[in-house]
């Protein structure tokens, strides 16, 4: 899977909002009023087209994980996704 690079700002973002909800302290209310913060910070500074890059490119790096995660265990990406988001 490829995906179009991001610039230097969008990777830091990226990665500013895997640590928020992945924090050391597994506090999903803090990681998730830090992603929210950030969300709010990117709409109102950056604006919305900056605010759609990063959605994009965020569920770029979701769908790259779950892909090698379902390469490693020799199953299809779709099918693993399926799994993963089904209600």
């Amino acid at each position: 899977m490829s995906h179009p690079p991001e610039g230097a700002g969008t990777q830091r973002r990226l990665l500013e909002a895997m640590r928020a909800v992945l924090s050391d302290d597994h506090n999903y209310e803090r990681g998730l009023a830090a992603l929210r913060a950030m969300v709010d910070r990117i709409a109102r500074e950056d604006g919305e087209d900056e605010l759609c890059d990063f959605t994009v490119a965020l569920s770029l790096a979701l769908a790259e994980a779950l892909d090698r995660i379902a390469r490693h265990q020799e199953l299809d990406t779709a099918d693993l996704a399926e799994v993963w988001f089904a209600d």
